[in-house]
């Protein structure tokens, strides 16, 4: 029979867990901060209501997210936003992944080409599987390549093939086989650098393998665009904000990143101080994030 002392300590505990705020509700909080909704508006003008629910959207659908620090969620999602690319996972443009304690905004194979498409340079840009039996011959000093693809043997996948030309007629292509997919995700990811894949690479191995190749092969010879290089430059770099809603980019913030996350670059912060609005879409976005 439980004592009047064991049902206190049940009542308490569970009036604490009462207390404590769910992720989502965490995420509409800070969404609904004056300076949080301002920047937003600023950069995705009448498209900013519906991005900023679908942030609330990602969280409530990934259990990893609702643990860590909800402005830097917000942070991983304001990187997409100045991109204009949406951060549904299932569409694969950009990806918002847990870090440790931070999220972490990782760009998408289809990302890295809706950003090259924009820019106007590029007449053709992709990258693709190649299964066991497909490839006849591949060579990395003239680039010539050999595909059959009615000679697939398995579904196994032997490597990546990444191909682009330029309006101006230039054109670049690569073959990465799956072993140097691996040692490249090894040595130069943070999020999935063990022997075997984890995180956004066990759930999207073809899709992260795409990527690699897109990103590398852009970034030594392809034309990049203002986006394309912010994109480069705050892949996989972990966020986040300041308790004014500033982005904590600055050389004490890279410090406390490193301390917990790894060794990131500083960049120079937001210090704009503009007046808090009371437009119509300030209220709009008030009400439809209680």
């Amino acid at each position: 029979m439980a004592t009047n002392s064991n049902l206190s300590n049940q009542i308490t505990a569970a009036s604490r867990r009462a207390k404590i705020p769910s992720a989502s509700s965490l995420i509409k909080q800070e969404l609904g901060k004056d300076a949080i909704q301002r920047r937003f508006r600023e950069i995705l003008k009448d498209k900013a209501p519906q991005f900023m629910s679908s942030i609330v959207n990602v969280v409530n659908s990934n259990a990893k997210l609702q643990s860590v620090n909800a402005m830097s969620v917000i942070s991983s999602a304001m990187v997409a936003a100045t991109m204009d690319l949406p951060i549904d996972q299932n569409l694969g443009y950009m990806w918002i992944v847990p870090y440790g304690s931070n999220a972490t905004p990782q760009m998408g194979y289809k990302g890295y080409i809706q950003l090259a498409l924009r820019s106007g340079q590029y007449k053709a840009l992709n990258a693709e599987v190649v299964y066991e039996g497909e490839l006849k011959s591949w060579n990395r000093f003239t680039e010539e390549i050999e595909l059959n693809p009615e000679g697939k043997r398995s579904d196994e996948v032997v490597g990546y093939f990444g191909y682009f030309r330029l309006v101006n007629g230039f054109e670049k292509k690569v073959y990465w086989t799956t072993d140097e997919i691996n040692e490249h995700r090894q040595k130069f990811s943070k999020m999935s650098s063990g022997h075997n894949p984890s995180g956004v690479w066990k759930s999207n191995f073809d899709a992260m393998a795409k990527k690699t190749v897109i990103r590398n092969m852009l970034s030594k010879w392809g034309i990049l665009s203002v986006q394309m290089q912010n994109a480069i430059t705050k892949d996989e770099m972990p966020q986040t904000f300041d308790e004014d809603g500033n982005p904590m980019t600055d050389y004490e913030a890279a410090k406390e990143v490193q301390a917990t996350e790894g060794n990131e670059e500083p960049t120079p912060k937001d210090t704009s101080d503009k007046p808090k609005g009371t437009s119509p879409e300030d209220k709009f976005l008030q009400n439809n994030l209680k």
